[in-house]
């Protein structure tokens, strides 16, 4: 008796349009992140003068004491910055979930502020509220006759990095929190544990997860970070080190390429790390939900703690904008606690000779928002929508955006673009509009979230509908997907929108014109003087103002949305 197996072939289940939509979008990821990329990474592993293949760039990289140095010291720093900013986050965590603690939604929305503001624009103004002639020290000498270096070398790097990203580490564990099975701690009080020790044996390592992965981000913020060191006159760090030796030595000198794919690994490294410690273990929980911690009532000397705790935390992570718009006003601040006078003609300067920089970053990230809601949507859709071989691989590769830091994607597109001549002789890396490009390469990952999940609740069925009526596929998307995906578009533009404004990395090594140059770039030349921090500090806060509107528009837009699917369910 025999027997046949039939084996179905492969077949490609989408459309030449869909196809061809495919091959646009692959080809604009292999133009933009991966050639740049690749070549960055191909350069490090590259003899300087013979062009052969070799590892000797990193052996000298680790035979030099500087770079070594500088390594070590970006670990200590970021390592450092997540050990502060779990102690910032933790009790923030734990007072406004664990606790019947009111005005637990306004600490954590305070909490989230400090991300609206890029590190390097505070550190200015950290420095006059904590460096040894700021505010706190000339106040602790006058009292007590001794200074703290809070800002002293790297202590002001970890200082300023740990009250900025601290709150991935509080969004993160706060959420961990909050999804931990009750009857887990139920348990563990029956068996006669409490206290401090439930917290240590039982409801921190549920929450695990949550805190890990806050915690990664954080490392990986601070391990890539170019300008914060830069403005604290930082240099022995990776970051720093990359962007001199490509903009002082040049685009030959393999160190920058090497220094390069070193941040690559590390943060790639540091993701894979903290997916590996929760390997093999489990958290799950056996209610639907979680079912949540229960809420303990405070004593009223628990609650007198509990807000003063809270309070100084509070004022410490807001010190930055406090600083800032105290700076923004001042007419001079120097060696006193506070401003000597106030005056708004750093607004009056900034408004009339830096409204360029407004001008070209509005236009700038205004287009590569435009750019990554266009490219999200149609990855998502390719990858919800068609049975198209290879499309899992469009989702890979702009979600690995994430992995690239900013000075590395410029190092690449000056490496790879700046020896293809325009007409006129101009290299072509040196356009504004490569910006752009860059700018919307780095933040689509979070676009093509956005993207996805707002397609994810769009069924099918009402396109199948469509189609049945006698409405093409171009039409049905046109008329029905994209009208029902306009809530998750709209946040994925103004996400992209918001983070792309304050973006310095790449801008630094990409802009050759001030007349070209974005908000970003003004804000480092202008805190580059003393002169120039009054109408640096002006153009700070309305920085702040730009990216807080979009940061509050962005969330309107997902609540209102999630209100309207609510309503018509």
């Amino acid at each position: 008796m025999a027997f046949t197996l039939s084996i179905p072939r492969k077949r490609i289940s989408a459309s030449p349009g869909q196809i061809v939509t495919a091959l646009i979008i692959a080809l604009f990821l292999a133009v933009f992140l991966l050639i740049p990329t690749g070549t960055v990474i191909y350069t490090a592993f590259t003899e300087k003068g013979t062009g052969a293949l070799t590892a000797i760039n990193f052996i000298d990289f680790f035979n030099t004491e500087l770079f070594r140095r500088s390594f070590f010291n970006s670990v200590y720093v970021a390592g450092m910055s997540v050990v502060w900013a779990t102690v910032i986050a933790l009790p923030l965590a734990v007072l406004t979930t664990r606790f019947d603690f009111r005005g637990s939604m306004i600490i954590q929305t305070l909490g989230f502020i400090p991300l609206i503001m890029p590190p390097f624009v505070g550190a200015v103004a950290m420095q006059l509220l904590f460096g040894r002639n700021g505010t706190v020290n000339l106040l602790l000498n006058d009292w007590f006759g001794f200074r703290i270096p809070f800002m002293e070398g790297l202590n002001g790097v970890i200082f300023v990095q740990s009250l900025h990203y601290f709150p991935f580490i509080l969004i993160n564990l706060s959420a961990s929190l909050r999804n931990i099975d009750r009857s887990m701690e139920e348990a563990a009080q029956n068996l006669g544990s409490s206290g401090f020790r439930l917290f240590r044996r039982i409801v921190f390592p549920l929450a695990m997860p949550g805190y890990l992965a806050g915690a990664s981000l954080v490392f990986v913020k601070v391990f890539d970070d170019l300008a914060t060191p830069l403005l604290l006159n930082v240099k022995d760090m990776l970051a720093p080190q990359a962007y001199l030796r490509v903009t002082s030595v040049g685009l030959t000198d393999p160190m920058g390429y090497v220094i390069a794919v070193i941040l690559i690994v590390v943060s790639i490294f540091a993701m894979w790390l903290s997916a590996v410690a929760m390997r093999g273990k489990d958290y799950s929980t056996v209610q639907r939900g979680g079912g949540g911690l229960t809420k303990r009532k405070l004593t009223k000397r628990e609650s007198l703690v509990a807000y003063a705790t809270v309070g100084f935390i509070l004022l410490l992570v807001l010190s930055p904008h406090i600083g800032l718009l105290l700076l923004s006003f001042a007419t001079v601040w120097s060696y006193s606690p506070l401003p000597d006078g106030y005056t708004v003609a750093h607004y009056t300067r900034v408004f009339g000779e830096s409204s360029l920089y407004i001008k070209n970053t509005l236009i700038y990230v205004s287009l590569a928002g435009l750019i990554d809601v266009i490219v999200g949507s149609a990855i998502a859709y390719l990858v919800l929508r068609t049975k198209l071989i290879g499309r899992r691989w469009l989702d890979w590769a702009a979600t690995s955006a994430l992995a690239i830091p900013g000075v590395v994607l410029g190092i690449g597109y000056l490496r790879t673009f700046y020896n293809i001549p325009l007409p006129d002789g101009t290299p072509l890396a040196t356009l504004w509009v490569m910006l752009v490009l860059a700018l919307a390469i780095r933040r689509l990952p979070y676009a093509l979230r956005a993207c996805y999940a707002a397609l994810q609740q769009v069924s099918i069925s009402l396109e199948e509908a469509a189609e049945n009526l006698g409405a093409t596929k171009q039409r049905t998307i046109r008329r029905i997907v994209l009208p029902l995906m306009t809530g998750g578009l709209l946040a994925g533009f103004v996400t992209s929108f918001a983070t792309a404004a304050v973006e310095l990395s790449a801008t630094l090594m990409l802009i050759q014109s001030n007349s070209d140059a974005p908000i970003a770039y003004g804000l480092y030349v202008f805190m580059q003087s003393p002169a120039g921090r009054g109408p640096g500090a002006a153009l700070g806060v309305i920085a702040v103002i730009l990216v807080g509107l979009c940061t509050f528009l962005s969330h309107y837009v997902i609540e209102r949305r999630q209100k309207t699917l609510g309503a018509a369910k």
